[in-house]
């Protein structure tokens, strides 16, 4: 690729965070207008996995605003609402969206919840978003750079493992389920290998905190790619690291894997590397 078309790549990535960034803004208002005002939820696949009739709205608004800036794109949406389209076709743009990344903090009136967009072109990350709707804080990444409010992101290396702190989703009731001891024995061991290990019960949000530098890593596991899309390449950007866990699953891009290790600038904490290795061969066998 010569100098005129990395320009013009980098210029359309831009085009991208923009027009995500755009289409996020319209759904934070009515995240925001909706929120800790009695919002009534459904289950989808179990009484963990709760949908709300905000989240289908804030898909419509986000999947029109979206077709609108870039009308050859498609949306592929956590919760499906007319306007998402099928599969994409080569060199399109493919928006990966989760219109309410942590629904259940929503519906109890925590506030750890986030839009999250993600801008990708045959499986390549170019731009980002991630939303907080009542901090106002606003993750976002083009090709080149990750920012908070529009300022650059430039965390600081990350302190040893003994020093850091570690934001996971893990282990969940479905994980429990299918890792049994495991799964209290590996998080019984995050607790003494780090200084602090918080579960949020959203990935998204806290893979933007990794990319501010406001947490050191975060892991995961059984992931959907619209948890984790927009916040893989926020932290890329922002010069930390994102490894998909394919598990023998070939052809995947990181952030289609169902599970991933993000750490911050410098960091690399074995304990989650092992983790990972303990849970891949317990679930290799069942």
């Amino acid at each position: 690729m010569n100098d005129r078309q990395v320009q013009t790549s980098q210029h359309f990535a831009e085009e991208l965070r923009l027009a995500a960034l755009k289409a996020a803004r319209q759904a934070a208002v009515l995240l925001r207008e909706s929120f800790r005002a009695n919002v009534q939820a459904e289950h989808k696949s179990n009484a963990h996995d709760l949908v709300t009739d905000i989240d289908r709205r804030s898909q419509q608004l986000i999947t029109a605003s979206l077709l609108s800036a870039q009308p050859d794109s498609w949306v592929l949406g956590e919760e499906q609402v007319s306007g998402d389209q099928g599969l994409p076709a080569s060199g399109k743009v493919q928006w990966i969206v989760d219109p309410i990344d942590g629904t259940s903090n929503f519906v109890h009136g925590v506030a750890f919840f986030c839009i999250s967009i993600a801008a990708a072109v045959d499986a390549q990350l170019l731009a980002a978003v991630v939303l907080d709707p009542i901090s106002g804080d606003e993750f976002t990444a083009n090709s080149t750079a990750a920012f908070l409010n529009e300022r650059r992101l430039e965390p600081s290396a990350r302190p040893e493992q003994s020093r850091a702190n570690l934001m996971t989703d893990y282990p969940g009731a479905e994980s429990m389920l299918k890792d049994g001891e495991l799964s209290m024995k590996i998080f019984g061991q995050w607790i003494q290998d780090f200084a602090t290990v918080r579960r949020k019960v959203c990935a998204a949000l806290a893979l933007a905190h990794v990319a501010a530098g406001w947490c050191d890593a975060s892991i995961g596991f059984d992931t959907k790619v619209w948890d984790v899309a927009a916040g893989a390449h926020l932290i890329r950007m922002a010069k930390g690291t994102f490894r998909g866990l394919s598990y023998g699953q070939p052809g995947l891009a990181d952030h289609q894997c169902s599970g991933f290790i993000a750490q911050g600038p410098g960091a690399n904490y074995p304990s989650l590397a092992a983790a990972a290795e303990q849970i891949h061969q317990l679930r290799a066998i069942i």
